[in-house]
């Protein structure tokens, strides 16, 4: 009996000690990834919607330094919900970007972005509910999104651009005036201008100051009119941007949208965004890579279409002085509520970005 009590306590403490062992190669390799994400470049993401928070999924496998600087013009669903009955900032695409830079954020994003079926609840996700239960706590949208941003533990931070209520307008070839964002994106293809109300809203101080601190400026990809340009219509931003010494990288969509751009053209994209920003941007990151023909025409059915470059647009975008970049970056899934998409490679997209940036850097030394 004695022999085997003592088998079984040397059993015993060499499996608590495999498991101690185990337990520190894991805290090690940890520490070693923390270290190599926090001495990351610092990177600027501005944007919106499902385009901003897949390419934060992929950046945060490179730096933990990054800010999301997201757009508050949203007016659909339940974000837009919440903006009229409680008179709060929409929530929906900060949600999306603080889920996408946590450290699991497939299980994170499963929670929060659980739907609610029926009642009076129905269409809420429990994300925008809890970041309007914050808001309602502490009084403030942008302190709510800080102190999300800290509860999560996520890898950078998440900032609405402005915590003033802003309405986007516009007015399109034919002289008609569009007004708020749905409107915005059922004309976007006919549009002349393009402005906020009220017209020189303030960014967030915190916005400006990460600008200051930032390696290089992402713009997109996104919503054209509703997700990217509404940031770049901060005059005082877009000011902050055009002064910053800094590499600005533009990401092109992979498809047109059904009558916000379609039949517009990556040049037309281009063009717009450097209208709002105010200079043309130093990089033009677009996709080379070939899309099925069933999803091209699935696609076709709802009024989009692909995104390729031609000799002709090539060639003005470099008389823009923009160096182009174009990359396999489409990446197909499978949508339990939309069939098969085509969305961009969070991946490659992340690793051309950072290419980019080790080879300005290699220059510069």
């Amino acid at each position: 009996m004695q022999f085997l009590l003592g088998v079984f306590a040397t059993l015993l403490v060499l499996i608590l000690f495999g498991r101690l062992g185990h337990r520190e190669k894991l805290q090690t390799i940890d520490r070693a990834i923390n270290r190599r994400l926090a001495s990351g470049p610092w990177i600027v993401a501005v944007g919106g919607g499902t385009g901003l928070s897949t390419l934060l999924r992929g950046l945060k496998a490179f730096t933990r330094n990054i800010t999301a600087v997201v757009a508050v013009t949203d007016e659909g669903g339940s974000s837009g919900r919440i903006r009229n009955e409680w008179g709060m900032l929409p929530p929906g695409d900060v949600r999306n970007c603080i889920v996408a830079l946590a450290e699991n954020d497939n299980e994170l994003r499963s929670i929060l972005d659980f739907r609610f079926d029926r009642g009076e609840l129905k269409g809420h996700s429990l994300g925008n509910l809890l970041l309007l239960a914050v808001t309602e706590m502490c009084g403030d949208f942008s302190v709510a999104v800080e102190k999300m941003n800290h509860l999560l533990s996520i890898r950078g931070q998440v900032l609405p651009v402005t915590t003033e209520g802003i309405t986007l307008i516009g007015r399109t070839k034919s002289g008609k005036s569009v007004r708020g964002e749905l409107e915005i994106s059922k004309y976007g293809r006919e549009l002349s201008e393009i402005w906020l109300e009220p017209l020189n809203p303030n960014p967030l101080d915190e916005v400006l100051s990460a600008v200051d601190d930032a390696d290089f400026i992402l713009l997109g990809p996104g919503s054209l009119f509703t997700s990217v340009i509404p940031n770049l219509l901060l005059p005082k931003f877009a000011k902050k941007l055009r002064d910053a010494d800094i590499p600005k990288i533009y990401i092109c969509n992979l498809m047109t949208q059904p009558e916000e751009t379609e039949g517009m053209n990556i040049v037309q994209h281009l063009d717009w965004v450097s209208a709002a920003l105010g200079e043309v941007p130093d990089f033009i990151i677009a996709n080379s890579e070939p899309i099925p023909d069933d999803i091209i025409e699935s696609y076709k059915q709802q009024g989009a279409s692909p995104l390729f470059l031609d000799y002709h647009q090539r060639e003005k975008i470099q008389s823009m002085g923009c160096i182009l970049v174009e990359a396999p970056i489409a990446l197909i899934l499978d949508s339990k509520d939309e069939g098969r998409v085509v969305r961009h490679d969070p991946q490659k997209v992340a690793s051309i970005i950072f290419k980019i940036c080790r080879k300005i850097t290699e220059e510069s030394d």
